[in-house]
């Protein structure tokens, strides 16, 4: 399964990240604006490059991924459970968390119904579930927005896209944007909504999966969109599948 994996080279401009709030800086003095652009200095000579692997949708099967490639990150954008239960997801969770990356990442896709609601602890400083929250990861501001039926039943997946921050520079989600990689037979599955957020935010990479026939990468004003599902339409994995690029945050 590991020639499904997708993999991401990131270049990452930190002084378009960390001194985003610049103008308000210069209203409050000279001493701030120098101590920011120190502190962006300081980064740049630190911090080069980015490295972020992406998978999604492994249902159950991720203890057959071996051999997975050198990243500073791995992301994972949901269903890694097939029945939604407890066990399912400690199983995942054991495995995740024993990986060896720096910076680990994942949320909840639909069949995780077991994290809704719930609230993780225990969980290794640098392993993060975001569930309509934010981690900063060397200037990097990653954003991860879950996909519960509950929640798109009561309308409140709606809101929570309107929530997602304008410093988004990775997107997160389980469920894609409308006409984005979201096809599957005569219908496209992605939010119209998300859609439209995502314009006005302009994250550099949106990372996400759940339509497993529309694996694959494509670029689109100026965002990089991944579909990293590593299952077909019968939930059968296609070792095929793989895709290594370059991008430039």
């Amino acid at each position: 399964m590991q020639d499904s994996i997708r993999y991401f080279e990131t270049a990452s401009t930190i002084s378009s990240t960390k001194c985003r709030n610049s103008e308000v800086l210069l209203q409050s003095g000279t001493s701030d604006v120098l101590l920011c652009i120190l502190k962006r200095d300081i980064l740049l000579q630190t911090f080069k490059k980015m490295t972020i692997l992406h998978l999604s949708d492994t249902h159950n099967l991720h203890r057959q991924l071996i051999d997975l490639p050198d990243a500073d990150i791995i992301v994972h954008s949901g269903d890694f459970t097939m029945t939604g239960t407890e066990q399912e997801a400690i199983d995942f969770l054991n495995w995740f968390c024993d990986l060896p990356y720096r910076h680990k990442i994942f949320i909840a896709g639909n069949h995780d119904e077991c994290l809704y609601g719930a609230t993780l602890s225990g969980l290794d400083k640098n392993c993060h579930y975001l569930c309509y929250s934010s981690v900063c990861i060397e200037g990097i501001n990653f954003y991860g927005m879950p996909m519960f039926v509950g929640d798109a039943i009561n309308g409140k997946d709606k809101r929570f896209i309107q929530a997602i921050p304008i410093d988004t520079d990775v997107l997160i989600t389980h469920q894609p944007p409308h006409g984005i990689l979201d096809y599957d037979g005569d219908y496209h599955y992605g939010s119209e909504e998300l859609w439209q957020k995502i314009k006005s935010v302009k994250p550099k990479l949106h990372l996400f999966g759940h339509i497993h026939t529309n694996y694959g990468t494509v670029e689109h004003e100026d965002i990089t969109f991944s579909n990293a599902s590593m299952m077909d339409a019968r939930h059968l994995s296609h070792k095929e599948r793989k895709n290594v690029f370059k991008l430039t945050l």
